[in-house]
């Protein structure tokens, strides 16, 4: 068991998918540490869902430069991201081809967005995997030109997903860091126990959904 920090109250409902992306920063900066010098000053995240803003979150807490990919502007995205002090944008990864970023965290599993970010960092830099693909979904990719990149920038893909105790510890501690205020606007939707089949209905603003069993 991980103890809870009671100054979270209701937002610790935030520690387990706050988890998934302490592992996956964990993991980025453990290969990042392999290679010499790396020092990574730029973040692109793509998909601002909650998974999305907590890997976000923790970039900004690492004082990087943190920019969020998503595919609708509805709801308090743009707000939430701003308040970090981060950048927003709007559209396809093909619209930020001078962005290179150190690290890319892909937070969608939308195939062409996976895609889209293979080999779109800077040199050295690395991408990292969270969102989960729906298997069966062919698209065409530039193997050659991938390798190519790969190869020659010194790029690293890789996957991360679930977490052990050290990232539920670690997820309580950047909750615990974070603004109170900025945590609950993640919780868009609180539905009662007895409504629960509601939350299961996607709605244009939604961020995090949770049923509320007080």
């Amino acid at each position: 068991m991980v103890k809870l920090d009671p100054s979270l109250d209701t937002n610790g409902v935030l520690v387990e998918p706050t988890s998934v992306v302490a592992k996956a920063w964990d993991h980025t900066e453990r290969i990042g540490r392999r290679s010499r010098g790396f020092q990574p000053k730029t973040l692109l995240v793509t998909g601002a869902g909650p998974i999305g803003l907590l890997a976000a979150l923790i970039g900004a807490q690492r004082g990087l430069d943190v920019h969020v990919l998503d595919h609708n502007d509805r709801g308090p995205k743009r707000t939430i991201v701003r308040e970090l002090g981060g950048t927003f944008h709007m559209g396809e990864l093909a619209d930020l081809d001078q962005l290179k970023p150190d690290v890319l965290m892909e937070c969608t599993g939308v195939p062409s967005v996976v895609r889209d970010a293979l080999g779109r960092t800077a040199s050295g830099g690395i991408v990292c995997l969270v969102g989960v693909s729906a298997p069966g979904q062919a698209l065409d990719v530039d193997i050659g030109s991938f390798n190519r990149t790969m190869v020659l920038d010194n790029d690293t893909v890789f996957g991360s997903v679930n977490a052990n105790r050290k990232h539920y510890e670690d997820a309580v501690a950047v909750l615990r860091q974070a603004d109170k205020a900025w945590l609950g606007r993640l919780i868009t939707r609180r539905v009662p126990v007895e409504q629960w089949t509601l939350s299961l209905k996607q709605q244009p603003s939604d961020i995090k959904v949770v049923i509320d069993f007080s």
